[in-house]
């Protein structure tokens, strides 16, 4: 099966995943937790207790390691994208040039962007998920589900991220949710809505042909997620989210847009760990600086 380059595909990311990830992870979540107060699983023995419930229940071989106070899966698979018979059709109106590399640095959070509305295009979606692997990480969530909602109460090294890893052996891609802890416990409880869920948890899609043959995660990077990967990341994603459905119209001031996702990422997560925010629109030249106090008390 033959993809476009990565570059060509990031910022359309939120497509190629929805009807993967999203609707799995939330179903899944969303059963139910125990109602059991007595803890069946430990925390030091996470990554062990996964890949054994896996093996054993649902004969799928994950890798799961814990690195720092990240969890990583590594769910190997061929053809996760097959070609569809029915090619799913959407409007773009805004073309989305570049919303990749935020960082924080320096004690900044750096925001890099090129986003302007276009004319109508309608586009169509040339491939789907393969159903079969699509049901093995179903299986997969449903095991991990069951292991997060009986861990013992001592929270001192519970993982805060989770990152799901579905490595295409044969084609050299993967494709990646992240998702803080807290969050899906949140929604399984209901204290937040699916649709916000979605834009907290990170999707993207990375070509890397040394995952080909790669059974055992052998050529994976496994990193440490910190705070601030996960908010620059899921800015990019709520900036994409926006533009991508959209959800504003065309004559949207952009720039106001953005900042107003900014501050509603950063006072989400109750972030304070910085002194500004740098905007740098690529199309206007626009560049804008918030101070913290400022960022923090945007509505």
């Amino acid at each position: 099966m033959k993809l476009n380059p990565y570059s060509k595909n990031s910022e359309r990311s939120g497509l190629f995943l929805k009807g993967l990830i999203f609707s799995l992870t939330l179903l899944v979540f969303l059963c139910g937790c125990s109602a059991s107060t007595k803890p069946t699983y430990q925390i030091e023995n996470i990554a062990a207790d996964l890949e054994r419930i896996c093996k054993d229940e649902y004969k799928i071989d994950i890798k799961a390691k814990q690195v720092g106070s990240t969890l990583w899966i590594y769910m190997p698979v061929e053809n996760i994208l097959i070609k569809s018979d029915k090619p799913e059709k959407y409007t773009e109106k805004f073309a989305i040039e570049k919303n990749t590399n935020n960082s924080f640095k320096d004690n900044a959070l750096k925001v890099d962007y090129a986003i302007k509305a276009i004319s109508d295009t309608e586009k169509t979606q040339d491939y789907k998920y393969n159903k079969d692997i699509s049901e093995k990480i179903n299986d997969v969530w449903v095991a991990l589900r069951r292991i997060l909602f009986s861990l013992e109460c001592e929270k001192i090294n519970e993982p805060k991220f989770f990152c799901m890893a579905i490595a295409d052996i044969k084609n050299g891609f993967i494709l990646k949710e992240t998702f803080f802890g807290l969050d899906i416990k949140k929604v399984s409880y209901q204290y937040i809505s699916m649709t916000e869920y979605q834009h907290r948890s990170i999707q993207d899609m990375d070509i890397l042909p040394q995952v080909i043959g790669d059974k055992d995660a052998k050529n994976f990077d496994f990193k440490e997620v910190t705070m601030e990967d996960f908010l620059a990341k899921q800015i990019e994603q709520r900036i994409r989210l926006k533009f991508q459905k959209p959800e504003v119209n065309k004559d949207a001031d952009i720039d106001k847009e953005i900042i107003k996702i900014i501050a509603h990422t950063l006072k989400t997560y109750g972030f304070k760990d910085f002194d500004y925010i740098e905007l740098n629109n690529n199309i206007s030249n626009n560049k804008i600086t918030l101070n913290q106090g400022a960022i923090l008390a945007i509505e």
